[in-house]
Protein backbone atom coordinates (compact mmCIF):
# COMPACT_ATOMS: atom_id res chain seq x y z
CA UNK A 1 0.00 0.00 0.00
CA UNK A 2 1.31 3.23 -1.03
CA UNK A 3 2.09 6.23 1.76
CA UNK A 4 -0.53 8.89 0.39
CA UNK A 5 -3.73 6.11 -0.04
CA UNK A 6 -5.73 8.83 -1.84
CA UNK A 7 -9.72 8.44 -0.40
CA UNK A 8 -12.00 9.32 -2.98
CA UNK A 9 -16.15 9.45 -2.76
CA UNK A 10 -18.04 6.36 -4.79
CA UNK A 11 -19.19 8.55 -7.49
CA UNK A 12 -15.52 10.58 -7.78
CA UNK A 13 -14.58 6.49 -8.22
CA UNK A 14 -17.03 5.32 -10.87
CA UNK A 15 -15.85 8.58 -12.68
CA UNK A 16 -12.36 7.52 -12.79
CA UNK A 17 -13.41 3.84 -13.62
CA UNK A 18 -15.09 5.37 -16.67
CA UNK A 19 -12.57 7.17 -17.80
CA UNK A 20 -10.36 3.95 -17.71
CA UNK A 21 -12.81 2.08 -18.80
CA UNK A 22 -13.07 4.89 -21.93
CA UNK A 23 -9.76 4.86 -22.56
CA UNK A 24 -9.42 1.01 -22.55
CA UNK A 25 -11.92 0.94 -25.28
CA UNK A 26 -10.33 3.07 -27.83
CA UNK A 27 -6.73 1.32 -27.35
CA UNK A 28 -9.51 -1.72 -28.27
CA UNK A 29 -10.45 -0.18 -30.81
CA UNK A 30 -7.36 0.81 -32.64
CA UNK A 31 -6.35 -2.91 -32.19
CA UNK A 32 -3.24 -1.98 -29.82
CA UNK A 33 -2.22 -4.18 -27.04
CA UNK A 34 -1.11 -3.14 -23.64
CA UNK A 35 2.28 -3.25 -24.06
CA UNK A 36 2.23 -1.50 -27.44
CA UNK A 37 0.63 1.53 -25.70
CA UNK A 38 2.61 1.32 -22.51
CA UNK A 39 5.81 1.57 -24.79
CA UNK A 40 4.71 4.08 -27.17
CA UNK A 41 3.40 6.41 -23.76
CA UNK A 42 6.81 5.68 -22.11
CA UNK A 43 4.92 3.95 -19.18
CA UNK A 44 4.94 0.47 -17.74
CA UNK A 45 2.21 -1.74 -18.73
CA UNK A 46 1.22 -1.83 -14.48
CA UNK A 47 1.19 2.05 -14.67
CA UNK A 48 -1.35 1.66 -17.78
CA UNK A 49 -3.71 -1.20 -16.46
CA UNK A 50 -3.59 1.07 -12.92
CA UNK A 51 -4.93 4.10 -15.58
CA UNK A 52 -7.43 1.72 -17.45
CA UNK A 53 -9.06 0.54 -13.68
CA UNK A 54 -9.73 4.39 -12.96
CA UNK A 55 -7.04 4.47 -10.69
CA UNK A 56 -6.88 7.81 -8.75
CA UNK A 57 -3.24 8.14 -8.46
CA UNK A 58 -2.29 8.60 -11.74
CA UNK A 59 -1.33 11.68 -13.44
CA UNK A 60 -2.64 13.90 -15.97
CA UNK A 61 1.06 14.11 -17.17
CA UNK A 62 0.50 10.23 -18.07
CA UNK A 63 -3.55 10.71 -18.77
CA UNK A 64 -1.98 12.72 -22.13
CA UNK A 65 1.07 10.54 -23.03
CA UNK A 66 -2.17 7.54 -23.42
CA UNK A 67 -4.14 9.85 -25.24
CA UNK A 68 -1.32 11.09 -27.85
CA UNK A 69 -0.77 7.32 -28.47
CA UNK A 70 -4.35 6.91 -28.78
CA UNK A 71 -4.33 9.78 -30.99
CA UNK A 72 -7.17 11.65 -28.58
CA UNK A 73 -5.50 14.23 -26.89
CA UNK A 74 -7.46 17.15 -28.07
CA UNK A 75 -10.09 15.43 -25.74
CA UNK A 76 -8.32 16.40 -22.65
CA UNK A 77 -9.21 20.02 -23.86
CA UNK A 78 -13.09 19.10 -23.53
CA UNK A 79 -12.45 19.36 -19.62
CA UNK A 80 -14.35 21.86 -18.08
CA UNK A 81 -14.92 23.42 -21.51
CA UNK A 82 -18.54 24.06 -20.90
CA UNK A 83 -18.49 25.71 -17.48
CA UNK A 84 -22.58 26.11 -16.97
CA UNK A 85 -22.10 26.52 -12.74
CA UNK A 86 -19.21 28.61 -13.42
CA UNK A 87 -21.20 31.24 -15.73
CA UNK A 88 -24.18 31.15 -13.83
CA UNK A 89 -22.00 32.43 -10.84
CA UNK A 90 -20.26 34.82 -12.20
CA UNK A 91 -23.94 36.03 -14.29
CA UNK A 92 -24.94 36.52 -11.05
CA UNK A 93 -22.47 38.88 -9.10
CA UNK A 94 -22.12 41.01 -12.67
CA UNK A 95 -24.35 44.84 -11.66
CA UNK A 96 -25.80 46.55 -14.58
CA UNK A 97 -24.50 49.69 -15.34
CA UNK A 98 -26.36 52.65 -14.78
CA UNK A 99 -26.86 54.61 -18.05
CA UNK A 100 -25.47 58.08 -18.37
CA UNK A 101 -27.49 61.21 -18.50
CA UNK A 102 -28.15 62.25 -22.41
CA UNK A 103 -26.01 64.53 -23.78
CA UNK A 104 -28.25 67.47 -24.96
CA UNK A 105 -27.46 70.15 -27.47
CA UNK A 106 -27.73 73.86 -27.46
Amino acid sequence: MSRNTIILLPKSKKLLQAVGENIKLARLRRKLTMDQVSERAGISRPTLSSLEKGSPSISIGIILRVLLVLGLEKDLLLLADDDVMGRKIQDADLTLKQRGPKNTKK
